[in-house]
């Protein structure tokens, strides 16, 4: 065959550098860019969501069209559009009659089966490329991995800093410590005020597809109203020096801290631009560093931060690989409880869960310490079932795809997957968010009542949590203090524990069926 190479490009491979296009030149090439229904509904996606990614898509199409490239890009309305990725391959197969198609690996599980299965069903040959913008390749994740006991993120942490040479003097880290985090736990103070975060204005195309969005998917989850994500490289370029200049200095101080309305504090939000191919990650690692290194932010937050990309992120994705397919289904607690309807509506008493359901209703947005140790801490000490809440994790984030979400909700937020990830389930008290926010002082529960009428659920759903699961968790070194407590405890104090629990667990109402799949 003598036609061209057929590239395909997913919304989540917005990187001029994209290595399925490293090897190709404009004058032998078509990209393909779609966008498809059963990506926009296998999970019913928050609507700023989607307009973030098929705006992103939408100017990505411009940028390789300025620099030479024949784009085929294909329009969720197009009416010919067939709805997935595989049809529209075999559409285009037919169009360009090209010699080859060469694509660089999906993100997600699903989409790798379905790129497998175009070997089988296309007349051409198909190219795989690894994703060569991570700094671990799969396949050294999995050496990595091979034969340990404990597959613990600061280990592999500590092995991404020597390789990138981040923060690194010779084979030792600055400041003669890995890891700073015992600095990066502030909580919030009396009159802080963060910088506001960067909005940026729509143009043309990003109108039309916040019209788009608003008429096709007007039941979905989420608000439009505030919509200001980054969507060309330049206003990610923007946002991550608006960033490192305003922000970064304070980033570690005030990284776990939580203020009612204050929805990015010192955070970069810079993960939905990270994980759609508008920034590159070691690139911004490497800027970070030029901030501490120039004096203009300290060791400990640029560290915090540099983890959070090198370490956690890194890690995050070759777990996800590592344990799939078996992760989605991970239910170590076997925790069965449907998902509360508050965490669609937010209408709930609890005003930490109350804000944080909020911000992520307007913005897809809300930063890790809300979704850990607020809403996920939530679904963890009340047994909600694992899909149920990856999925909502899944639908209403802005920076979730499955390969950073499911590792996340299944290991670190419910411990579903028996401690492959986390050492210990993060179960905490109401005294957890009283400490690191100012959430309790103004909510209708008394964080410092720990049972009965008024008492925050928080508390007593802690020791039910830790009752219920006793035969799974009480051999675990970190977990061995507070069971101690528990069993010092007399029988009656115990019962008005779970009772309490139990009583607050029975007014939940569960989600309506249908409100993440259809």
């Amino acid at each position: 065959m003598t036609g061209p190479v057929l590239v395909p490009i997913l919304g989540d491979q917005l990187s001029p550098d994209i290595s399925s296009l490293a090897d190709r030149t404009p004058e032998d090439t078509v990209v393909l860019m779609m966008e498809v229904a059963e990506e926009t509904t296998y999970v019913r996606h928050h609507k700023a969501k989607i307009a973030l990614i098929l705006s992103a898509m939408r100017h990505f199409a411009e940028e390789l069209r300025a620099a030479g490239w024949t784009v085929d890009y294909i329009k969720l309305d197009d009416p010919e559009n067939s709805g997935s990725f595989s049809g529209e391959v075999a559409r285009a197969v037919e169009r360009h009659r090209p010699r080859g198609v060469q694509v660089t690996e999906p993100g997600e599980w699903r989409v790798r089966n379905a790129m497998d299965q175009w070997r089988t069903d296309l007349p051409l040959r198909v190219r795989i490329l690894p994703d060569t913008r991570f700094v671990c390749p799969l396949p050294d994740f999995y050496e990595w991995a091979a034969g340990r006991k404990e597959l613990r993120m600061e280990w592999f942490y500590r092995e991404m800093r020597r390789k990138t040479g981040l923060l690194m003097e010779g084979d030792k880290p600055v400041g003669g410590r890995w890891n700073f985090d015992a600095e990066n736990r502030g909580g919030p103070e009396a009159g802080l005020q963060p910088p506001a975060l960067p909005v940026f204005e729509h143009d043309a195309l990003t109108r039309e597809v916040l019209d788009l969005v608003s008429a096709r998917f007007a039941k979905h989850f989420g608000s439009l109203d505030k919509f200001g994500w980054p969507v060309t490289r330049a206003e990610a370029e923007a946002a991550r020096d608006d960033f490192l200049k305003y922000r970064l200095p304070l980033f570690g101080k005030y990284q776990d801290a939580m203020v009612a309305g204050e929805d990015f504090l010192f955070h970069a939000a810079l993960s939905p631009a990270i994980n759609i191919g508008l920034l590159d990650p070691l690139d911004l690692c490497r800027r970070a560093e030029t901030e501490w290194r120039e004096g203009r932010a300290p060791l400990e937050a640029v560290e915090g931060f540099i983890r959070q990309i090198i370490g956690w992120r890194e890690y995050i994705r070759g777990m996800y690989w590592l344990e799939m397919p078996g992760l989605a289904d991970a239910n170590g607690l076997e925790a069965n409880r449907p998902l509360p309807d508050f965490y669609w509506t937010g209408e709930t008493p609890m005003r930490c869960l109350s804000d944080c359901v909020r911000t992520t209703q307007e913005n897809a947005y809300a930063h890790h310490i809300q979704r850990l140790m607020v809403l996920g801490n939530f679904a963890l000490l009340a047994g909600l079932k694992p899909q149920d809440v990856a999925d909502w994790y899944l639908v209403v984030y802005a920076d979730a795809f499955e390969w950073v979400e499911l590792p996340n909700v299944a290991g670190m937020v419910l411990h579903a997957d028996k401690g492959r990830l986390a050492s210990k389930p993060y179960a905490a008290s109401g005294a957890y968010i009283d400490r690191m926010s100012d959430y309790c002082g103004k909510c209708a529960f008394n964080v410092k009542k720990k049972t009965g009428d008024g008492a925050c659920p928080f508390n007593a759903l802690y020791w039910h949590f830790l009752a219920r699961n006793e035969a799974k968790l009480a051999g675990y070194h970190r977990l061995a203090q507070p069971y101690a407590t528990w069993r010092r405890m007399s029988e009656d104090k115990q019962a008005e524990y779970l009772e309490s629990a139990e009583a607050f667990l029975a007014t939940l109402e569960p989600a309506e069926v249908g409100w993440a799949r259809n």
